[in-house]
């Protein structure tokens, strides 16, 4: 029997990659039953030859399959040639792909060269985004696109002549002043903006295609992907996914907030390749990407799962699930951190805390608060036919699949849930497959109507830090993303991580997935051969400068074309203008121009006092 869920992906309970179209790009294929790819992008200027080669050969060496370069003008378009030729000299046959925005003359130029090309719909055909409302009338609208059919149609014969594979890539806030006057800056415009490109393409028998639909924020990239695949499918297409959040920003943060925004579409199926957009050098993109590929693999195989999937929640729109509230945890509140003792007792880490304490404290047989007041975990058994603490707070410790083997021999317990005011949930789960476990559960729980609030829970024993975060972030972000899960509580075994390394991912994975803000939000670009400052130095120092404004997002752009649109909802933004100049933004409004790029972080910081936003360290 067919799934009775939204279609966004072929199973919920699952792991099973989405059947895509193969497009071969320089000779190496994409999509169809080929593997996950990795790509990155230089941050050269293309008119530097050698610097342009040499990241590009440390990037090949880093594992991409891969490479894209910006071109901004006819003259890196021109270049391109010579550095093709350096990187094929050199025995180097890795497909290379042009980045191209506002200009189709150039995308037609490049298509004439590289394996790929990459346009933008919010800027290939109209001018960029004024964030002005227009008005159309549905004939208005019709020439519009009908303009859009002549502009596109002499770069999709060029693709076709020479056989170059053409990327239709949007971001959220590139999106143009015409689609969202009619559809606002929403999933359902950036859906639309790119399958007004494909029903083109597809009209001229053009197939040769990748798209892609990024945003810096989690959970709009995570509902607009879903969207675009159901849509896209509606209309009879499979083309494969490039998958990534753009402006991820750079180190723990950058590499958590990545994990959980690609994790949760991969684990779908959803991806046919993936780029890591960190603010650092973009060889440093590669492992990590490549991490997340191995975890996602390893998923092949799991036990299976069953799930009533009529109760799933809307997938593509955010809806945090009710909780009944017990103190602290549910009711819609922001999710608790519950953090494991590992042994210590509560005065031995107290020092470790910093400005983030957790509010609850794990010591594998209770729950204690702030006030060292425990409270007791019980099984199912105990909790069922042996509960001496009724007249007080609890928690139950289960599994999806223990409790449906539970309920089996004993239904009574679902009544008994049902009607339970003083008890939370531990959700744990043994399955590979984590996120799809535990997201049956929650279908579980919707199915009986019961709506006790649920603390999501995982043991892990990695070696690393970072191969935790990665982890924890793939099992735990695409639930909180969907709105399930009152709280966190990460456990390890072994001697190679610590108290406040759990700690502190659990806050981390929160704030991805947005959820929980605890600090400064930074959002940040990748860089690009458009960059003329040194941005992950930059990125760094506005980091210092500003951490302490936990309730501020500040957007660190290198270019115009990730800015102001592409900051999403910043408070701030740094955006370069060109020739050691930047312009500063409060909102998408730009407040002062062609700042001297010394002088710009004082300036900025002087914005923000004058909007009374700055506070005192």
């Amino acid at each position: 029997m067919k799934d009775r869920h939204f279609n966004y992906c072929k199973t919920l309970t699952e792991y099973r990659r989405e059947r895509t179209r193969e497009v071969i790009i320089g000779g190496v294929p994409l999509g169809g039953q080929n593997p996950i790819r990795l790509q990155s992008m230089t941050d050269t200027d293309t008119l530097d030859t050698d610097a342009t080669v040499d990241q590009f050969l440390r990037i090949v060496k880093a594992g991409a399959d891969y490479v894209r370069i910006a071109v901004k003008n006819a003259k890196d378009a021109e270049n391109l040639r010579e550095i093709k030729a350096r990187i094929r000299a050199m025995g180097i046959n890795t497909p290379i792909i042009a980045d191209v925005h506002f200009t189709p003359k150039v995308a037609e130029m490049t298509a004439k060269i590289v394996s790929k090309v990459r346009i933008n719909p919010g800027n290939f055909y109209d001018r960029r985004a004024t964030f002005q409302k227009l008005v159309y009338t549905d004939e208005d609208y019709r020439k519009e696109l009908e303009k859009l059919e002549e502009t596109l149609v002499p770069l999709i014969n060029i693709c076709k002549e020479y056989g170059t594979a053409l990327r239709i890539g949007a971001n959220q806030g590139s999106l143009s002043d015409r689609i969202m006057s009619r559809y606002g800056d929403t999933p359902a415009g950036i859906v639309e903006s790119v399958m007004e490109f494909l029903r083109i393409c597809h009209k001229h028998d053009f197939h040769k295609i990748v798209i892609s639909i990024k945003s810096w924020n989690t959970r709009m990239l995570v509902y607009t992907v879903r969207l675009m695949n159901f849509k896209m499918r509606l209309e009879d297409m499979n083309y494969p996914f490039h998958v990534g959040v753009t402006e991820a920003g750079e180190g723990e943060d950058g590499r958590i907030r990545s994990a959980v925004g690609i994790g949760a579409l991969l684990i779908d199926g959803i991806g046919d390749t993936i780029r890591v957009s960190l603010t650092e050098k973009p060889e440093n993109e590669i492992p990590f990407a490549r991490k997340l590929i191995e975890v996602v693999n390893g998923l092949k195989g799991h036990d299976s799962i069953t799930a009533p999937v009529f109760a799933q929640t809307n997938p593509f729109e955010y809806e945090r699930r009710y909780g009944r509230p017990v103190r602290k945890i549910g009711n819609r509140r922001q999710p608790v951190v519950i953090a494991s003792l590992m042994g210590n007792e509560i005065l031995e880490i107290s020092n470790l805390n910093g400005k983030l304490e957790p509010d609850y404290y794990y010591n594998g047989r209770y729950i204690i608060n702030r006030q060292n007041k425990r409270f007791p975990i019980l099984s199912l058994e105990d909790y069922l036919y042996n509960d001496i603490y009724q007249s007080t707070h609890r928690f139950i410790r289960m599994t999806r699949k223990e409790f449906v083997d539970f309920r089996k021999e004993n239904p009574e317990i679902i009544q008994k849930l049902k009607v339970e005011r003083k008890a939370v949930i531990l959700l744990g789960s043994d399955n590979k497959n984590r996120y799809a476990d535990m997201r049956a559960f929650f279908m579980i729980m919707e199915s009986i109507v019961c709506r006790l609030s649920v603390v999501l829970c995982g043991m892990y024993r990695e070696k690393s830090l970072a191969d935790l975060q990665v982890k924890a972030s793939l099992d735990f972000g695409g639930l909180f993303i969907d709105g399930y899960g009152d709280g966190i509580l990460l456990d390890y075994e072994g001697r190679d991580i610590f108290y406040s390394d759990l700690k502190n991912t659990s806050f981390s994975i929160l704030q991805a997935t947005r959820m929980r803000i605890t600090k400064s939000e930074f959002i940040s670009c990748p860089g690009c051969g458009r960059t003329q400052f040194d941005l992950h130095k930059t990125t760094l120092d506005i980091k210092n400068h500003f951490s302490h404004l936990k309730h501020l997002k500040i957007g660190i752009m290198g270019c115009v074309v990730n800015g102001p649109g592409e900051m999403g909802d910043a408070d701030y933004g740094f955006v370069g203008a060109g020739n050691g100049k930047v312009n500063l933004y409060k909102g998408q409004k730009v407040v002062k121009k062609h700042i001297p790029y010394e002088e710009a972080v004082h300036e900025l910081e002087t914005i923000i006092r004058e909007n009374n936003d700055w506070e005192e360290e």
